[in-house]
């Protein structure tokens, strides 16, 4: 009986003392500090990471510099000849663009011979160069901003294209060709009633621009961009070589029968167009003609393709020391202050050659329903004949043209 009373504590103390030996390996493996807090996988991710990239950055350290240098060059060698060739393609566009300034004759204006009979429908562009509407694919949206929505795209034909989307697409496909028809260079474009653009973004939400059947976009003006030109610098209004002519005062007035109130510097273009002989031309372009068949006036007041206010607002409102005041209220209005009579009658004598079916085809080329083709057409020729009566009394413009071909 003692026997076993004694063996049963030491029995006990035996398995205390084993416990008290396997304890701390087991603490050690099993138990963390109080202190440290279990985080979240994200966050044990993130840690490893860290350690990771501390570890490379270690071994980077223990490299020598010479191969350090070595790897950083071979980093950077790829991303500096990128830049060269960027470089490089920037200075040769900047040397073609100077040898084309000096190379270039500088045109202003042409005389129309043909007036009479030039295709207002079809525009400076003719039948040749309308865009195939088969399939159009956007392309990408141009750097410059403006009020407009405008994607550079390609058509069936693999020509590129400038789509311009919104309220200026019809005004600016009527104004180009009537002022192509008084002899000055303008843009090539037609108008697309509705066509559809393959990939086309979502237009900004604060841009109205309409959409027609088959998910395509209403009134597109396409504007042309042929390989072979070379879209130079703007020319400015107050600074260049025609100012004081007459044919850069009958510009200023025709802006003004087309109530044109955005005249400024960077909607005009120089164009390069190479000749057959080496030569080629510099045509001086009111590039952007959106702003227009509305009201002038200020930022509140002006207006863009209304033609119910077009047609009532004022052109010429009187003739004074041998100048005419015209009622313009728009940017660079000190342009119309020294207008001549001469100078104004001389632009009015060329457009009084169109006949009354050639101006209306300028508006049905930008798809304007019956009703504003005709109301528009007889605004502009009733202002061509004010311009062609100044010093006399001659016949009415949109008589005396040929019919159209």
């Amino acid at each position: 009986m003692l026997t076993k009373l004694f063996l049963k504590p030491a029995v006990l103390l035996m398995t205390f003392a084993l416990a008290l030996m396997f304890t701390p390996a087991l603490a050690a493996q099993d138990v963390k500090p109080a202190t440290q807090e279990e985080k979240p996988p994200e966050q044990q991710q993130e840690q490893k990471q860290e350690q990771k990239q501390e570890q490379k950055q270690e071994q980077k350290t223990d490299v020598a510099p010479e191969t350090q240098a070595q790897e950083q060059k071979a980093v950077e060698a790829p991303a500096e000849k990128k830049e060269e060739k960027q470089g490089d393609k920037k200075e040769e566009k900047q040397e073609a663009k100077k040898e084309a300034m000096q190379q270039g004759t500088p045109v202003f204006w042409q005389e129309p011979t043909d007036i009479g009979s030039r295709n207002l429908l079809l525009g400076p562009g003719g039948d040749g160069m309308k865009p195939d509407l088969s399939r159009v694919v956007f392309v990408e949206a141009p750097a410059e901003g403006g009020y407009s929505v405008k994607w550079r795209v390609r058509d069936g034909a693999g020509k590129t294209w400038v789509a311009k989307l919104g309220n200026e697409a019809q005004p600016e496909t009527a104004a180009t060709r009537l002022v192509w028809a008084a002899g000055y260079p303008t843009e090539i474009t037609y108008l697309a009633p509705c066509v559809k653009i393959e990939n086309a973004p979502k237009p900004p939400d604060n841009k109205s621009i309409k959409r027609c059947e088959g998910n395509g976009f209403a009134n597109v003006r396409f504007e042309a961009r042929p390989d072979e030109q070379k879209r130079m610098e703007n020319w400015s209004w107050d600074k260049n070589q025609f100012a004081g002519s007459k044919e850069f005062a009958g510009l200023v007035v025709l802006m003004a029968l087309v109530n044109n109130w955005d005249l400024k510097d960077t909607n005009n273009k120089i164009i390069y167009v190479p000749g057959s002989d080496g030569s080629g031309e510099l045509r001086y372009v009111v590039s952007d003609l959106g702003a227009t068949f509305g009201k002038t006036g200020n930022f509140i007041t002006h207006s863009r393709n209304e033609p119910e206010k077009y047609i009532k607002t004022k052109f010429v409102e009187k003739v004074e020391g041998g100048r005419v005041k015209f009622d313009y209220n728009g940017k660079k209005g000190s342009l119309f202050d020294n207008i001549t009579v001469e100078q104004a009658k001389w632009v009015g004598d060329l457009l009084s050659q169109l006949s009354e079916e050639q101006v209306k085809d300028a508006f049905r080329a930008a798809n304007y329903s019956p009703e504003d083709v005709e109301g528009l057409t007889q605004e502009v020729l009733a202002r061509i004949n004010s311009l062609h009566a100044l010093g006399g009394a001659p016949a009415a413009a949109g008589t005396t043209g040929q019919p159209q071909q």
